[in-house]
């Protein structure tokens, strides 16, 4: 399932808490494709904790709690990781990571309060969801076989790497420009990991983040940039991503698109990706300073300059789903639309 649509369950799931409807989701996917990092999203994004809590590091003691005398009794002392509606408020998610790496003892501990929503006395929160992610075995992680009653207590979904996911995170995230263009123009490249291999560095969508900080540090450092690139996301990906910025020299103006000057479409298919990426940028920065508008009429007309007009759709499509619907407001976008209304690949 792609991440956008698996986003959308983990949304839902979240909110059904409130009525009672909630299943714990267990996502499945190989290292790097961002599993952890949507479950942060969605906490983020309705400013609620997330308590993180990574199974493989702990022993049964630590979920179950440890025992102590009270008077005749013996009672259990409940961790304090665990949410409590006191201490980490009404509503939050508890996400149970590495869930596949944990020992069978440490994940026997977790069937009852994954299924009951409690552990002995403890109870879960009515409004906390619970989540859990964890490695395939064929990705050549440390995993144990998922026992059958634990597999039982979730709904499954595996995650898929999308590119179209990926930029439009990309471009919210303030991701170096030139990465996306590369991935736009090598989109097999997004996520490459052979698990027969075990290679140490791979391009993974987490990789490429490191590999955006990487031309931050190091841009300035020709000699460094290829070993740093290389160390993010593996020897060929990063000669080919490190070739890639050295063209972005040919680059055409930007400023001299946006202001509406006679600017030649590359011939070169990566300058299409890069300027189309460039553009793009330059719309998100324009509509946050609040000139959004007097920015996108310009690209609208140089998207419908590319001789290729599926090209022109892609920079249109992600320049959507970067700034959103006041896109369609731009008296540039209905004759843009119209002349490339038969080759209309995305929806807008």
């Amino acid at each position: 399932m792609r991440p956008a649509h698996v986003t959308s369950v983990l949304e839902r799931e979240f909110s059904s808490t409130r009525e009672g409807h909630h299943t714990p989701v267990m996502l499945w996917g190989p290292p790097g494709v961002g599993k952890s990092q949507m479950v942060t999203q969605v906490g983020q994004r309705h400013e609620i904790p997330v308590i993180d809590v990574r199974l493989s590091q702990m022993e049964p003691s630590d979920l179950r709690g440890i025992p102590f005398r009270s008077g005749e009794h013996v009672e259990w002392a409940t961790p304090a990781l665990l949410p409590d509606a006191r201490r980490h408020g009404p509503e939050g998610i508890l996400f149970l990571d590495e869930i596949t790496s944990a020992p069978p003892s440490v994940s026997a501990a977790a069937y009852q309060l994954i299924l009951d929503r409690r552990l002995g006395e403890y109870q879960v929160p009515d409004g906390w969801a619970i989540f859990a992610a964890g490695n395939r075995q064929g990705d050549r992680g440390v995993t144990y076989v998922m026992p059958a009653p634990l597999a039982n207590r979730f709904a499954h979904f595996e995650v898929d790497t999308h590119l179209d996911d990926w930029v439009s995170w990309a471009y919210a995230n303030g991701i170096d420009e030139r990465v996306i263009a590369f991935l736009r123009f090598r989109p097999e490249l997004l996520f490459d990991f052979d698990p027969a291999h075990n290679p140490m560095a791979f391009p993974s969508p987490r990789s490429w983040e490191f590999t955006h900080r990487a031309l931050q540090k190091f841009g300035e450092y020709p000699e460094l940039l290829l070993s740093s690139l290389q160390a993010c996301v593996g020897p060929a990906a990063g000669i080919e991503l490190s070739a890639f910025v050295e063209n972005m020299d040919n680059l055409p103006d930007i400023d001299a698109i946006l202001e509406r000057q006679a600017v030649p479409v590359p011939r070169e298919i990566d300058l299409q990706y890069a300027v189309a990426s460039a553009l793009v940028g330059r719309a998100l920065r324009a509509r946050n300073e609040g000139n959004g508008p007097a920015v996108y009429g310009p690209i609208l007309d140089y998207a419908g300059r590319f001789s290729e007009r599926e090209m022109g759709v892609m920079l249109v499509s992600d320049l959507h789903r970067a700034i959103g619907q006041d896109l369609f407001s731009v008296p540039e976008f209905a004759p843009w639309a119209q002349s490339v209304a038969d080759v209309m690949l995305y929806d807008l």
